[in-house]
């Protein structure tokens, strides 16, 4: 039978297949479990919640204050579609908090972890840095209306932000071996933590065309370039990051939610808001068009091989599953499901918000919308196997700490080596680790 968090109880996490829970949120529960295996506890991090104002209860009364000013920005938002039909519809603009817009990233090599924790803020907590247990916080006039971030591969520790008008892009700075900063680029230096000696530096900003909000970006596996969209724009921008070089690709896909780049570089992915998705070959770019009549994508993630990516769609409870057929740069490719009945059949629940893959392709987390009361706000854990096809088997539930928590974003560390690490911000103002331990060498 899957774990099951009882109500009031917290998960601490996996051991086995078995999902280990507590009565209350500390550091003595993980280091009396999974602290005598890794040998590190991973403490949780506490930040001051927000959630989107399309969703809030002071929005949704000043909503009911403001019926009238309601109705006049409905009529703006129509004429100004009409006026600029290239561009994505403004009221569609309000499912971007229904996507999975990656909120929380882990350094590629290090135990850094960066996180949303502000509409202009992101937090940094290096677990690494055992002079100080403080995380810490990135804020400049630049960075406004944040949607998501990730760590730049063989960048050293470097981090993009995607906000309105660009991405900012952070590097650690160190006594003596300062961070070096583009020509032009007004410098930002982010809070100190306490005891520690790194400081982070805004050194560069890429500007989006016409100032637009980025809401989805990433990094292609050698890092040398940097994919981002805007949901505002009718194409996607690949930049030589090194060049300081931005080109457009495929003008007329407005409306773009996702992107991602395959772990191997030779495809990548992209969907908007209207169902349908895009597998590129990134020698040519060329692509092949799909298209969904289970909503719009929520949520994609690839193999550890690059060779299929899974995705979640807004409307049901069913994953998809691209599986590539041939070497690159061939798009021969195959649209697969991926059953995963226990979340209809238990949950009630009628469409996926997010999914994120373990690294070695064991693991998938995955939450879930308008299900019933008792698994609200609980995040699925899956056993998966990707011979022949991808199948997948239910674990149990993570319940997070607080009064009536929600996932408000989550994502594995890939490279943790001693086995999957998820971590997960909750919507009760806390960031919480979970190793997920099966390997029977690992245990004592």
């Amino acid at each position: 039978m899957p774990c099951f968090p009882p109500p009031g109880s917290i998960t601490i996490c996996e051991i086995n297949r078995y999902l280990i829970t507590a009565e209350s949120l500390s550091d003595d529960p993980a280091k009396e479990t999974y602290g005598k295996v890794l040998g590190a506890v991973f403490s949780p991090v506490p930040f001051q919640p927000y959630l989107p104002l399309l969703n809030s209860e002071q929005d949704s009364e000043q909503g009911s204050r403001d019926n009238g000013q309601e109705r006049g920005l409905t009529a703006l938002q129509a004429t100004l579609s009409n006026l600029f039909k290239w561009r994505f519809p403004l009221k569609d603009a309000n499912l971007l908090t229904e996507v999975d817009i990656h909120g929380v990233s882990w350094h590629h090599h290090k135990h850094i972890l960066a996180f949303i924790s502000a509409p202009d803020q992101v937090m940094i907590r290096d677990y690494d840095d055992s002079e100080s247990k403080d995380p810490c916080i990135l804020t400049s006039e630049a960075q406004r209306d944040i949607k998501m971030l990730d760590w730049r591969p063989n960048g050293g520790r470097t981090l993009s932000i995607a906000c309105k008008g660009g991405i900012c892009i952070w590097s650690a700075s160190y006594p003596g071996n300062a961070a070096l900063v583009r020509p032009g680029i007004a410098t930002f230096l982010g809070s100190l933590s306490r005891g520690s000696r790194v400081r982070w530096t805004l050194v560069d900003f890429l500007q989006s065309p016409n100032g637009e909000q980025v809401s989805a970006l990433s990094w292609s596996p050698n890092g040398r370039y940097l994919a981002f969209a805007s949901y505002e724009s009718s194409s996607f921008t690949i930049w030589d990051v090194a060049q300081g070089l931005g080109t457009p690709i495929r003008r007329g896909l407005g409306g773009i939610s996702i992107l991602k780049w395959s772990p191997t570089g030779d495809y990548f992915f992209t969907a908007k808001f209207d169902g349908t998705f895009y597998l590129f070959e990134t020698n040519t770019w060329t692509s092949e068009p799909w298209s969904s009549s289970c909503g719009y994508v929520t949520g994609a993630t690839w193999d550890p091989d690059g060779r299929m990516v899974l995705i979640a769609f807004s409307e049901s409870v069913t994953l998809g599953s691209i599986h590539l057929a041939s070497r690159p740069p061939s798009l021969d490719a195959h649209l697969l499901p991926v059953d995963l009945p226990e979340i209809a059949s238990l949950t009630g629940s009628s469409g996926i918000e997010k999914i994120a893959w373990d690294a070695s392709g064991e693991r998938l987390a995955l939450s879930y919308k308008g299900s019933n009361e008792i698994y609200s706000g609980l995040i699925a854990v899956y056993d998966t196997r990707r011979t022949p096809l991808v199948s997948a088997s239910l674990i149990g539930f993570i319940r997070g700490p607080g009064e009536n928590p929600k996932p408000l974003a989550f994502s594995f560390h890939n490279k943790f080596k001693q086995g999957p690490l998820l971590t997960v911000c909750w919507s009760s103002g806390w960031c919480c680790t979970y190793p997920l331990i099966f390997r029977s060498h690992l245990l004592p």
